[in-house]
């Protein structure tokens, strides 16, 4: 007979996430983990580094949906940059709850650790192409507010299923951006200098 040889590595990275959703990244240690997995210390070490190195394991999928949709937003202005950046980032949000649960409170201070700190310029580019890369105080707010009101929601609302709280979410950042005016089209321009 043949017996289940246990993930111990996605063991370890489970009980890492409920520790962290529960009592927080600094408040976690790897003996707390090690401790919910059933292994020791040195276990938790042999596949993982620090504590810094399972946190970046356990973000690594959302970073690089983030990564994408950051590429998704280049060369994106005006309106067509709100709604790729409301629609990528809502999805993003609704499919790692679990994550922005992990960092609620704490993402601050984690963008200061090495693995994370490429996060902090995507987010800002995130946040321009929601306010439709306007320097209006109202667009810069709304956006600022979207994004931290997304993160929220999807971390509190845990018992709502993902295919209501979707389309939930959309509606209100779509509502909320602050719209940008409208290039002037190139024909209008060139009729007056005539």
């Amino acid at each position: 007979m043949i017996r289940a040889v246990p993930d111990t590595h996605g063991e370890i990275l489970a009980a890492a996430a409920r520790r962290f959703t529960v009592t927080g990244y600094r408040g976690t240690s790897l003996q707390d983990i090690a401790r919910e997995v059933g292994c020791s210390k040195a276990t938790v070490l042999y596949h993982f580094a620090n504590k810094e190195a399972l946190l970046a394991e356990l973000m690594a999928p959302a970073i690089e949906v983030l990564r994408g949709l950051d590429d998704q937003l280049d060369g994106l202005t005006g309106a067509a940059a709100q709604e790729v950046a409301a629609a990528g980032f809502v999805d993003l949000a609704v499919r790692f709850r679990q994550e922005i649960a992990v960092l609620r409170g704490e993402f601050p201070e984690l963008l200061c650790q090495p693995a994370f700190a490429h996060i902090q310029q995507i987010s800002d580019r995130l946040r321009d192409a929601l306010a439709g890369h306007s320097a209006r105080p109202g667009a810069r707010i709304a956006a600022l507010v979207l994004l931290a009101g997304i993160s929220e929601a999807c971390a509190e609302f845990v018992d709502i299923p993902d295919d209501e709280l979707r389309p939930a979410l959309l509606a209100l950042a779509l509502r909320a951006i602050e719209p940008v005016a409208p290039l002037p089209h190139p024909s209008t321009t060139e009729d007056k200098d005539s």
